[in-house]
């Protein structure tokens, strides 16, 4: 595990809550002057830690009010079915996130849509039919409490 000074770990927990801030008062806020801080910075980008920014946007603002997880068994690992359902799943823009699962369930997909209506025309006429997938199970979120989050920081400091 790559090691962090109180400046980085300081720069990554500002940057998780406003990836948008300057780094001339990044570094005011972290304590260093503005081109160490921007060394610093380019370092963690170069590095892969800092993957990237993005705008974190309300689904519910632009129409998606159905937010789901759907847990998904397939048949078999040994005939390409994993891979077959990876490439597929890439494509649905429905599908937020997807993790690969220890457990009774092989992944676990992040989905949002519009309605029940397309929850259920996504699931019976899409995933369901995907070759491979032998069952799914979805649960329906009934409100976010939090997330998504920041990445913890705390074992950092340690």
């Amino acid at each position: 595990m790559p090691q962090f000074d109180d400046f980085e770990i300081k720069m990554l927990d500002i940057l998780q809550r406003d990836g948008r801030k300057p780094v001339s008062e990044l570094a005011q806020d972290i304590g260093l002057s503005t081109t160490p801080c921007a060394r610093r910075f380019e370092a963690l980008q170069s590095a892969g830690i800092i993957k990237g920014f993005a705008a974190v946007l309300s689904r519910r603002a632009i129409g998606l009010m159905v937010e789901v997880f759907i847990q998904v068994r397939l048949v078999t690992h040994s005939d390409g079915s994993p891979e077959t359902f990876i490439a597929a799943v890439q494509r649905m823009d429905e599908v937020s996130s997807c993790w690969t699962m220890t457990g009774d369930y092989d992944f676990l997909l992040h989905v949002m849509v519009p309605s029940v209506d397309e929850l259920n025309a996504f699931v019976m006429h899409r995933l369901m039919r995907l070759d491979g997938v032998r069952d799914v199970h979805t649960q329906l979120v009934l409100q976010n409490i939090k997330g998504p989050g920041h990445v913890p920081l705390g074992h950092l400091r340690r």
